[in-house]
């Protein structure tokens, strides 16, 4: 597989898209085509492997399952993740002649999109930086009563920031990291030391993802049990992600009605005591 330079330039596009500071927003753009499942179909789609862009996406998203970014702290950004770690991923994979159903294409998937989450990292910061030349420009409009230069600095502008973090490293790094990737082949053997490595680092990363997921959630004990619901039903049963969570909307309707019964109750409760005090008093 190799990625030509009109392909990498939709791997930028969509990066730009998906960036944060978003330009194409925050839900659409950060928090949908970013995600790496997202990222992985139109990664296959664009590189001609549905199937193998899936599946390196599935792979990198349950690293990044429970990435979030509080304020301006951000771990790993999602547009080096989705346009750059799967594609050469999906590269990855392809020279090696590994197969799609293994678990060493998603180990191999995943350390690529660690590798390259540490870049996302710079590319928002760098991004962030130049959008605050831009936010000054705007101020001085404001100052100058030029307010139809707002649009300019909204729409126009931040597009200087995307195509210089986030077109232009996606186009280089997806263009000529692909014939890098190739390279591995020769310099590297499957059964070497550092692809071992990296096998097994990379089986080892979802637990990371689950394990700060597990932090977000839990709040006490008994959280635990609706949370290894699914992983019991999977083991158990043999049912698939979709499967699991169509089961897991029953449970959510019912912990919604409990929680909605109490609310009911207390409702009820207070309003009675605030009776009780109005007789008193009269």
């Amino acid at each position: 597989m190799t990625i030509s330079w009109f392909q990498a330039a939709l791997l930028g596009l969509f990066a730009c898209l998906s960036s944060m500071p978003g330009l194409g927003g925050t839900s659409i753009g950060n928090y949908t085509l970013g995600r790496p499942l997202v990222g992985g179909l139109v990664s296959g789609l664009i590189l001609g492997d549905v199937k193998l862009g899936i599946i390196c996406g599935v792979a990198m998203q349950l690293v990044y399952i429970a990435l979030v970014t509080p304020g301006g702290t951000v771990s790993a950004d999602v547009r080096a993740v989705s346009y750059i770690g799967i594609p050469l991923a999906m590269v990855a994979i392809q020279s090696q002649g590994l197969s799609l159903d293994s678990a060493d294409a998603a180990n191999l998937a995943k350390s690529m999109g660690t590798l390259v989450g540490t870049v996302g990292t710079v590319l928002f910061y760098g991004t962030a930086t130049m959008n605050l030349l831009w936010q000054h420009i705007g101020w001085k409009a404001v100052e100058k009563g030029e307010f139809k230069r707002l649009y300019v600095v909204d729409w126009g502008f931040p597009w200087i920031s995307h195509l210089v973090f986030s077109f232009l490293p996606t186009l280089i790094m997806c263009k000529l990291g692909a014939d890098a990737v190739t390279a591995l082949k020769t310099a590297l053997p499957l059964d070497g030391i550092p692809m071992k490595t990296l096998f097994t680092v990379g089986s080892l990363l979802p637990c990371v993802g689950i394990a700060i997921l597990l932090k977000q959630i839990v709040e006490k004990a008994v959280d635990f049990i609706p949370f290894f619901v699914g992983f019991t039903l999977a083991a158990s049963l043999g049912l698939n992600l979709v499967s699991c969570a169509v089961i897991s909307l029953i449970f959510a309707v019912l912990f919604y009605e409990i929680q909605m019964a109490k609310n009911v109750r207390a409702q009820a409760a207070a309003s009675a005591s605030f009776d009780d005090d109005d007789e008193e008093d009269i």
